[in-house]
């Protein structure tokens, strides 16, 4: 596999560990601020930005290498 891959899964996974842990100690409060969304929403924008370059270039160079 891929190392950007691979450091991509490995990003995203400690990111949900991270939210999950957040979400778990939020305790009593309800719902999360417009700002806390936006950060959120930014960073799986990036994540999945990153994993399509690395899937892109995955692509190109197999193809390359059967050409």
């Amino acid at each position: 596999m891929n190392p950007l891959i691979l450091t991509t899964l490995t990003i995203l996974s400690a990111l949900s560990e991270r939210t999950g842990r957040a979400w778990r100690s939020r305790g009593d409060d309800s719902g999360a601020s417009t700002l806390e969304l936006v950060i959120l929403i930014l960073g799986l924008i990036t994540v999945a930005t990153i994993l399509v370059a690395a899937l892109t270039a995955a692509v190109k160079s197999r193809t390359d290498q059967i050409n």
